[in-house]
């Protein structure tokens, strides 16, 4: 019997509230559930079901290229993949991370076929990734090239000597501030970032160049930063087929002799939480809006890219 002087639970002050969150709970963790089990069998299907198709995801921007390249090397020791499509959507990114994926996609490319099928944008460090691939297919209106680098660098000394504020920069040489928000970049600093972003342009288009099989000369023509639609694309010699996913797909079935009813692995997996996956899609893709909201505000916030312990905001990328 409960004490008079107790409060009474929410379950006792709504028992009709309080029953209907228990259903969806319940409801939501059963779907939940049952559709984790069911993607493991599925990829214990496939595992057993013979000759497969590999189909490798880069989307969004380029910061941190660790997942693809671990899926492009599972794909690559895989006996059982004969080939893999690479889907790419994505505006280029963040420099290392772009030349490691370059490097994947090369190392995978001697081994078994490689076709690109690009999306909305496969741009800059998105072009990048996809250049050692056997072959290219884009739709017509795909958004590519943009071969080359940018910085961006942001002075807030004329906001700070409004507010009234003062600030005092010390570094150990007189090139490690570069780029320092609160002070102007002085003409030697400027010359000395142009010179790493120049450096940077170079190994881009001379990559472009080996791998597309092309004159260097004729690459350093297109990489003037120019964005170009698929067909213009393919017009230039950066991309050999206009389609979709599908045409991609079919393409390398038939460069590898897939039957359409061959299995594919689709990856790198969303390293997600066990919870959101058992609640099921709808958390699930809060969880992932989260993710890439903060994400996102993170990659725009002010970053180092010159060196260890630098105060420097300049951020230099191979993006649209």
């Amino acid at each position: 019997m409960r004490n008079p002087e107790t409060k009474p639970g929410f379950s006792e002050q709504h028992p009709l509230l309080f029953g209907i969150v228990l259903i969806i709970v319940a409801v939501a963790l059963f779907t939940g559930a049952m559709a984790y089990f069911r993607s493991i069998g599925s990829k214990g299907a496939h595992a057993l079901s013979g000759d497969k198709m590999g189909l490798c995801k880069i989307e969004g921007m380029i910061t941190n290229a660790r997942e693809v390249t671990d899926f492009l090397r599972e794909l690559k020791d895989d006996d059982s993949v004969k080939g893999v499509v690479l889907r790419i959507d994505s505006p280029g990114g963040a420099v290392a991370p772009s030349q490691e994926l370059y490097q994947a996609v090369k190392a995978l490319a001697k081994v078994k076929p490689v076709v690109v099928s690009m999306g909305t944008a496969a741009a800059s460090g998105g072009y990048y990734a996809a250049a050692p691939a056997t072959l290219i297919v884009a739709n017509s209106g795909t958004i590519t090239g943009s071969i080359g680098v940018r910085a961006e660098y942001v002075n807030l000394q004329g906001l700070l000597e409004k507010l009234g504020l003062k600030t005092d920069l010390m570094a150990s040489g007189k090139f490690k501030a570069a780029g320092s928000p609160t002070t102007p970049l002085t003409p030697e600093q400027r010359a000395y970032l142009m010179a790493l972003i120049m450096d940077l342009h170079q190994q881009f288009v001379a990559d472009i160049a080996e791998a597309r099989k092309m004159p260097l000369e004729a690459v350093e023509k297109l990489a003037d930063g120019r964005a170009f639609t698929g067909r213009q694309a393919q017009e230039l010699g950066l991309v050999d087929k206009l389609g979709g996913l599908e045409t991609a797909s079919e393409t390398l079935r038939e460069m590898v002799k897939l039957s359409p009813k061959a299995g594919v692995i689709e990856g790198p997996e969303k390293k997600l939480p066990l919870l959101p996956r058992l609640l099921g899609a709808t958390l699930s893709a809060l969880v992932q809006g989260l993710a890439t909201a903060l994400s996102s505000g993170l990659d725009n916030a002010p970053q180092g890219a010159v060196g260890p312990g630098s105060g420097s905001n300049l951020i230099i990328e191979f993006r649209q």
